[in-house]
């Protein structure tokens, strides 16, 4: 049995996978952006190890989240699966970044650096982050005309390589990407062909199971299978230079001592 937290896991593949992981006997976490979301989702969360509330566009609630779930107790794995789609425009969280970045990236950035270590982590990307830009210098969109399909598309490029280079940093820790495909979820819309139920199945595969295929780290997987990523995800160099951006963007440093 695992202690498994999700972020937002009030509805969508979230809670999919929470109630699948449920169903498997594992102790899961669950995350709501409001109270009001929470209280959506009270019964399932009534049988779950914890509930924790905040909002990842928000680097202070960011960190209360992760006070949140250090206070339960170390998790055996986390899945990093909260994400938003296309925004109408870059928008500004409390920080001043784009909302694009600091819910898809920046918030996992973080809490990877201050949820306790847990033994596996899963980030949830997408098929689009091969259209990212591997530039680096306005991640943050402050000075290019908005676009929300590039924006997500970079965000998504940018979570695969940070699970990349956690999976190099922390060999201790299997750390992998996962692209769910285009399911039918609220983000995927009603018309999205990809089969829902193998839309979370890989991830809970990967943060619970204990066959050998599933214990591995640096992967990219789509429906339990190994893709090749995008060249930038594996690019040392590439891994370095973003993590030293979201390190200059956040005032965290992942990997301050070098492991």
């Amino acid at each position: 049995m695992s202690r498994i937290f999700i972020t937002g896991s009030s509805d969508g593949l979230g809670l999919a996978a929470a109630r699948t992981l449920m169903k498997e006997g594992h102790d899961v976490v669950l995350h709501a952006r409001s109270r009001e979301r929470a209280s959506a989702i009270s019964e399932i969360s009534a049988a779950t190890l914890g509930l924790v509330i905040g909002d990842l566009a928000s680097t202070t609630e960011t960190r209360s989240i992760a006070e949140q779930v250090n206070a339960i107790g170390r998790m055996d794995a986390v899945i990093h699966n909260a994400g938003i789609y296309l925004e109408r425009s870059r928008g500004e969280t409390p920080e001043g970044h784009a909302k694009t970045l600091a819910v898809n990236v920046l918030a996992p950035y973080l809490l990877t650096a201050w949820i306790t270590r847990p033994d596996r982590l899963v980030y949830l990307t997408s098929g689009m982050h091969r259209s990212g830009s591997s530039a680096l210098d306005d991640i943050d969109w402050k000075k290019r005309p908005w676009n929300a399909s590039q924006a997500y598309s970079e965000s998504k490029l940018y979570i695969a390589t940070l699970a990349a280079a956690v999976a190099r940093h922390w060999p201790n820790v299997l750390s992998n990407a996962v692209e769910p495909g285009w399911v039918p979820t609220k983000m995927g819309g009603a018309g999205a062909p990809d089969d829902l139920e193998m839309g979370h199945l890989t991830q809970t595969w990967l943060a619970a199971s204990d066959t050998g295929a599933a214990k591995v780290s640096g992967g990219y997987w789509y429906h339990r299978q190994q893709r090749e990523a995008a060249a930038e995800m594996t690019d040392v160099g590439f891994q370095d230079a973003l993590v030293g951006r979201l390190a200059e963007l956040t005032g965290v440093q992942l990997f301050a001592d070098g492991s």
